[in-house]
């Protein structure tokens, strides 16, 4: 069977890339604009660190669940009013933001405003990505996240080269501003594949994906995919958010641990390209199984290692793996569910490895504090790492139809 015309099409919309890139890159940078402004802002005010940091964890808190509602929500009415609702709340919450008057005010507006606003770019975005590509999903997906990497090496400076010239609050200020200049004319470029929607009514008489979102969340895919997902995140978020404190423990200055971080953002970038080129030639569970295999083993590494080009070489490899991993979950989620749920089951998705995001530093702080050392958490998070790969394994396989296409791409 010729694949039809629509096919082709769909895999043209680079567009929706370029923009889904721009929106998730501006979007993360505001979030993580706190990491940059949390010593200036407490000298300036005098609020708590704790109390500071408070308003990060809020903001992935109200990520995870707002990230579902949105999915919902553009399922209703489409990707580009929830990408439109969002920017708008993006820079709204940075202007609210940088005009707290209390501690509790700067929690609410930044926590789970700017959280919830950040929301409406991921699921969204990457269900109508996933449904308008077919032959190179997954390097579009990639593309997409591949924003998220850039965050660190983009605004993050920005707001470090404002805070040296300004006041937090007038950064925060500028800021919010420059979301609205960036995000605003993105969301043009964003919208739904309606080659897919228009043929999804065709997969009930086929029976292959579920087509109402409670069947989708009763699902052995979903349940498989979820469940990967939450173990992946939760294995690579503790070593994100300790590995600078133990390679400072073991004896690094300061200044030279955090070029580790920088090393895992930008091996991550490179990883998600890797992957989604791979994944494209030899499937994604193949991909995911291998990279979360990767990213198990490369944890571990971290106590083999004590020197800077060490922690580099794992760094380079732990990185490229949980980065890489990370877009792929979304192409799985495209071959099992029907595209008019896509964004609501990408959503629920991202809500569990939101929880597992929040896992991961928690208990990796706990198990410090109860052992004296960082030893336990590389080594769970191994552990865990190497369920997520077991668990992905199970993930069902691709319904195959003639001609290689799923039952929504045919006409």
């Amino acid at each position: 069977m010729n694949r039809p015309a629509s096919v082709p099409a769909l895999d043209r919309n680079w567009s929706l890339v370029a923009a889904g890139a721009v929106l998730g890159c501006v979007a993360i940078g505001a979030v993580f604009s706190l990491a940059v402004l949390l010593g200036p802002m407490g000298a300036a005010t005098g609020w708590s660190r704790a109390g500071l940091s408070a308003a990060m964890t809020l903001a992935f808190l109200s990520m995870g669940v707002a990230g579902f509602g949105w999915g919902l929500l553009s399922d209703r009415i489409g990707p580009r009013a929830v990408a439109l609702a969002g920017s708008l709340l993006l820079g709204l919450a940075c202007v609210l933001a940088s005009r707290a008057g209390s501690l509790l005010q700067f929690q609410l507006a930044y926590g789970v405003l700017l959280g919830a606003a950040a929301a409406a770019f991921f699921a969204p975005v990457i269900a109508a990505t996933a449904a308008a590509f077919e032959r190179r999903r997954n390097l579009a997906i990639s593309l997409v996240s591949a924003g998220v990497g850039v965050a660190p090496m983009t605004l993050s400076p920005l707001v470090a080269w404002l805070i040296t010239r300004y006041d937090w609050r007038t950064t925060l200020l500028i800021v919010g501003v420059l979301a609205w200049a960036l995000t605003l004319p993105a969301v043009r470029f964003v919208r739904a594949a309606p080659a897919a929607h228009a043929a999804a009514p065709a997969q009930a008489a086929v029976g292959a994906p579920p087509a109402t979102m409670a069947q989708a969340l009763r699902s052995r895919a979903f349940i498989v995919l979820g469940l990967a997902f939450f173990a992946c995140c939760a294995a690579h978020s503790g070593p994100i958010f300790h590995t600078v404190s133990y390679a400072i423990g073991c004896g690094l200055p300061v200044t030279a641990a955090v070029t580790i971080y920088s090393m895992e953002g930008a091996a991550g970038l490179g990883g998600r390209l890797l992957f989604g080129a791979l994944a494209d030639r030899y499937g994604a569970k193949p991909i995911l199984v291998g990279g979360l295999l990767m990213q198990a083993l490369a944890a571990a590494a971290y106590l083999a290692v004590d020197q800077l080009d060490g922690f580099y070489a794992v760094a380079l490899v732990f990185g490229m793996a949980y980065g890489g991993t990370m877009p792929l979950y979304a192409s799985l989620a495209r071959d099992a569910f029907d595209p008019r749920i896509l964004g609501g089951a990408l959503g629920a998705a991202n809500l569990l490895s939101s929880l597992g995001m929040a896992l991961g530093p928690v208990v990796g702080g706990w198990l410090y504090d109860r052992y004296g050392s960082y030893t336990w958490l590389y080594l769970g998070s191994m552990l865990v790492g190497l369920a997520a790969a077991a668990i992905a394994l199970a993930f069902p396989r691709a319904p195959r139809e003639s001609g290689g296409l799923r039952p929504a791409l045919q006409g």
